[in-house]
Formats: C-alpha cells, structure tokens, sequence
C-alpha cells in the first residue's frame, strides 16, 4: 500500500516594537538604512526616502529610479494627512497607434487583462516604458515634509551601488526566473547574465554582490546635483538620448515637463475610525467603495472574523472590482512587482511608501551610460482607444497602488500598504478590517487568514490549496457556495 504523508506549515513573525521610531520595508538591508537615519535625527520622511533609495538597488526587480509611486503622509503636529503623487505618464508623443491589438480573443501575457498588443510592446522593450515619476516624488516629499538634505538620504544608496546587488538565493532566483526576458536587452544581459547564465550565491552562505555598471556614477551625480537633475541638466540629457538610442518616444520636453504633486487624500469616516487613502488613480477609491459596502453588509462585527466576515469581504470586494472595471477602466490580471514601506518616529509622524517599475524588471531595459533601469508603465493603459484608461498623450494611467493612514476610534494611528499588483487592494482592505472592526494589532491582523478576491473569481484558500469559487453575479447567490466557503490558512505576514 503506497505511503502518503502531508506537511501544513504556518509561518509566522513577531512583531516589532519601537519607541523612536520604526521600519518596515521588505529588505533587511533598506530598512536598516531608514533606521539609520532616524537614529541621525532624521523624521519619518528622510527614513522613507533612504530606505526606498535603497529598495532600489537591492531589489531592482520590483523598483527603483526608473519607476514610481504614491505615499501617504501624516504630519504629527499639524495633525494633517496628505498625498504625494509621483505616478509614471505617457510620454507627449506616445499614441495608441504604437500599440496595435495582436490577435482578436487574445489577452496580454503580463499582468493586466487587456487584449494582447502585437510582439508585447507594452510589456517589454523601449516602447513600454513611461516617464519615471521617482525621483520627482522623492525631491518633492523631502522639500515638503523632510529635516535632512536630500544629500544625505541618498547616501546609503550611494554606498550600496557602489558595492552592488548582493547575491543571496533569493536575489539568484528571481534573475533566474527572469532571465529569459533579459537576456533580449543588451545593457540587461551584460549586468545581469554577465557570462550567459544567472548569477549562483555563494556555496558556503558569503555575500557576494553583481556590479551595476554604470549605476553608482549616476547615484553620485544625483547626490551631488538633487533629484532634479533626473528631469533637466547632463544627466537628464544622458537619459533622453540613451532612451532614443533604444526605441523610446521620451523626450527632453517630457523629462521637462514631468510634475509630482501633493494632494487631498480621499477620506472615509468609517463608523467611528478615520481612513485615508491615496487618491483617484490609485486603488484607493476602490477600497472606499469596499469599506463602504461592508459597512452596510457587516453593521456589528463579531469579535473575530468568522464565516459571515469573509462573505462580507468577498462581495464587498467583488462589488468594488465590478465597478474599477467598468468605471475606472483599470485591468483585472496585474501580477506586479512592487514595494511598500511603513515609517514612522517619535514624533508621531507616519509615511506609507508604495513604489514600483511594474512588472519584473520592469522593460527590461537598462541604460547603458546611466545604469538606469526603467519601468513598462504603459502596459498600465489600455491599448483599446476612447475608454477612460486608453493611451493618451500625457496622461497618468490608473494603478493597484494603495498607501493607508488611518486613526482607530480610541485615537490610535495605523499605516498600511502592501506589494502585489491586483492583490494589493483585497489585502490591504482586510487588514485595514482586521485593525478598525476586529480591534487587532499589526501583528495579529497580518497573521490572520485572508482571502484573494483581485478579479472575476473568488479565490479561497485552506489545507495548502487554492481554488476559484464560482462567479458571482449578484447578493442572491452567496448563500448557495457558503458551505464552500474554506476559511483560508495562515499565510506568511506581509513584508509591509
């Protein structure tokens, strides 16, 4: 008779408290960066802006530079929350017309669900790539709401391009799973696949690092020259031409031309807690709508979620993505490679960081004379014209991104955020429930069982499997699967 055994592993982490001031980031080597700056009297903010200078360069895979982002911001003494806006743009000359649709009833092999474009020039290579919103985000944030100069939070930065990507297992296996991508850009494989093949970590455990090229010069000039130089200036220059060398519609104009913003957050009063979030482009008005909606389907929480909970998330969450894809025109499949940070210090203020070059490695494609590694935001839009999310010249597409601040009833404030692409929004909704209806800490809430409702499909998961629940089409029908229903096992907590 044939041996079968079954392993269920829960994988959990204490939470960390702090005093002065904390740090959460998903590298152990950025977030020691923003905790060195706290410690060298910098606020949430420069803490922020270090450690996301350094996610960068130690997970180029997910963000950096070349990318951009949202933050929500809460200032302590002025008891105020704001938004800073850095999302990536269509460049002036970009058209719909560089996008022809492929094969009708196809749909992209990345991330979003729109119709596929021919050869994947949305995804891949230098038609893909947007105007990067980083480091005007960055610039503008320390002006608005930082103590140090920008000089000194790029520092860290600085240090670790010049040192390079360490090569742990984890950092080898994602350029190995993304190595048949890079390997179609020259400046890509040069950096990355240096002798054909992915790099190896260390038999022995030693930390190595992959040179970055070009990369730590360009850091250097930025430390010395602001964050502006990006946008105007010999760097800028660099970039623009390195870009046009490569295929891209960017040009000095757009580099120019390129504004982050600081705006009102949206604001839900829901029941007795406050809510921010990060606004219309985001995923924020979606987790509005979804907070709202539970609100109604769930008036007196029980004291933990049970059954009737994860029903309420579920059509709350289907109700919110029927309505971001037929009114907001956002796409239903993003798989995103994105990061998230969480500061705050003694002072009480708080930053809730999301930052992103899209998909992993987003273009592919590197600057050879500046190292940069630029991001594939136009597979953001819709390639199909005349919708609310079509390609325009100029304009921000929408995004999952969701940075949250909120204020519990009894005065206490949170920051929420999270990675992920299309499930950014489902998990940051349930934990924002955890902490607000079900009075959790950040520990217990990021260690309890959620479920993925990011599309058309109920995704529930329990006994170390994952399955679609049937499609919904109205409230009616919830009562026929609830038996069904499997309350999803404890997952590995969120780096954010």
């Amino acid at each position: 008779m044939p041996i079968s055994a079954k392993e269920h592993w829960q994988l959990s982490k204490p939470p960390i408290t702090g005093r002065n001031g904390l740090v959460a980031s998903q590298h152990y080597l950025a977030s020691d960066a923003g905790a060195k700056i706290l410690q060298m009297g910098g606020n949430a903010m420069d803490a922020a802006i270090a450690t996301g200078l350094v996610l960068g360069i130690v997970e180029p895979w997910m963000s950096g530079i070349g990318g951009g982002g949202y933050m929500t911001v809460y200032q302590a003494k002025q008891d105020r929350v704001q938004v800073v806006e850095f999302g990536m743009q269509a460049p002036l000359a970009s058209s719909p017309a560089d996008y022809p649709l492929a094969d009708q009833g196809t749909n992209a092999s990345d991330s979003f669900n729109w119709p596929a474009v021919t050869n994947d020039t949305n995804i891949h290579g230098p038609l893909a790539v947007a105007i990067p919103g980083y480091l005007k985000g960055m610039g503008l944030a320390s002006q608005a709401f930082g103590s140090l100069p920008f000089s000194k939070l790029i520092e860290p930065a600085c240090q670790q391009a010049e040192l390079g990507l360490p090569l742990d297992w984890y950092s080898c296996s994602k350029i190995n799973q993304l190595a048949r991508g890079l390997r179609q850009y020259k400046t890509t494989t040069e950096t990355y696949l240096s002798d054909g093949l992915p790099p190896v970590a260390h038999a022995e455990g030693l930390l190595n690092y992959l040179p970055l090229g070009s990369l730590a010069t360009t850091y250097r000039q930025i430390q010395a020259e602001g964050p502006e130089s990006f946008y105007t200036g010999t760097l800028s220059q660099k970039i623009v031409q390195d870009l046009n060398n490569a295929g891209s519609k960017i040009s000095q104009e757009d580099l120019n031309q390129y504004q982050a913003a600081i705006t009102a957050p949206l604001f839900l009063k829901y029941r007795e807690h406050d809510f921010y979030v990060s606004g219309e482009l985001t995923a924020g008005p979606s987790i509005i709508h979804a907070l709202t909606r539970l609100n109604s389907l769930m008036p007196q929480p029980a004291d933990t979620p049970d059954e009737n909970s994860y029903l309420a998330f579920a059509e709350s969450l289907y109700s919110s993505y029927q309505n971001r894809l037929l009114n907001l025109g956002a796409g239903q499949g993003h798989s995103g490679n994105t990061s998230h940070i969480c500061c705050t210090d003694q002072e009480g203020n708080m930053v809730s960081l999301t930052q992103t070059i899209m998909s992993g490695f987003g273009s592919r494609i590197m600057l050879p004379d500046s190292g940069v590694l630029l991001n594939n935001g136009m597979m953001w839009f819709d390639p199909r014209p005349g919708g609310p999310n079509s390609v325009v010249p100029g304009r921000k597409p929408l995004c999952n991104m969701c940075p949250v601040i909120g204020r519990r009833s009894n005065g206490d404030w949170f920051a929420l955020g999270a990675c992920g692409g299309r499930k950014i929004f489902p998990a940051v909704f349930q934990l924002a429930s955890f902490i607000m209806d079900f009075n959790m800490d950040a520990g217990q809430a990021a260690h309890q069982p959620r479920i993925d409702v990011s599309g058309t499909e109920i995704h529930a998961r329990g006994d170390g499997q994952e399955a679609p629940l049937p499609q919904l089409n109205a409230g009616a029908q919830w009562r026929h699967w609830r038996d069904r229903l499997v309350l999803p096992a404890p997952r590995r907590p969120l780096g954010s």
